[in-house]
């Protein structure tokens, strides 16, 4: 009777345990490899477009029932690196610029963030992303499609630059550029890794 109650016990707790371990983990678990993980921007002008490539700090997507829920993102600004020219050929001279006051000033806000405050399945694997993005100290709505499959998500995101602050070039804001002009939005492509 006694070897009877304790593997009846010991059923339940392993039950419990099971059912706990389902409920507050996905399978593909929510935490970022930021290493792994890879972020591209793509900037366009009149005359061309630039890009290049960001690093994510941190960050983390959080589940319940095996659905996406949320989430929480820090881009290191600082790391803001031009990929379409060499060294010693406009590369350097580009990603001061745009560290610089005229673009997003990483000195003084040296991070950007994004923080999911909901996330609307559209099927499968497809969500629609609601959030907030800060940027150079400005914060706005955003939202996005993305793809979370096991193991890693990916999403194509617009920005428009000018909603935070930054209006250099920006025929919206300022007449005769000409073919100086650049595009008010820019694009990110984000690949997360997810251990």
């Amino acid at each position: 009777m006694k070897r009877i109650l304790l593997l009846v016990t010991g059923l339940v707790m392993f039950g419990l345990t099971a059912a706990t371990a389902n409920d507050t983990n996905p399978p593909h678990g929510g935490e970022v490899d930021v290493k792994a993980s890879t972020i591209t921007w793509v900037g366009e002008k009149v005359v061309g477009k630039h890009s290049g490539t960001l690093n994510l700090k941190s960050g983390g997507l959080k589940f319940e029932n095996h659905q996406l829920v949320g989430g929480h993102f820090i881009i290191d600004m600082t790391s803001l690196a031009c990929t379409d020219l060499q060294a010693g050929r406009g590369k350097e001279k580009l990603e001061g610029h745009l560290k610089s006051a005229d673009f997003f000033q990483v000195e003084d806000f040296p991070t950007a963030e994004f923080i999911m405050t909901e996330a609307q399945n559209m099927g499968g694997s497809k969500y629609k992303l609601i959030g907030n993005l800060t940027i150079k100290g400005e914060t706005n709505p955003i939202e996005f499609e993305a793809e979370v499959k096991v193991g890693s998500a990916t999403a194509v995101i617009d920005v428009d630059r000018t909603i935070y602050g930054i209006k250099y070039g920006s025929g919206s804001f300022f007449d005769n550029l000409g073919d100086k002009a650049i595009d008010n939005t820019f694009q990110l492509t984000v690949n997360l890794v997810l251990k």
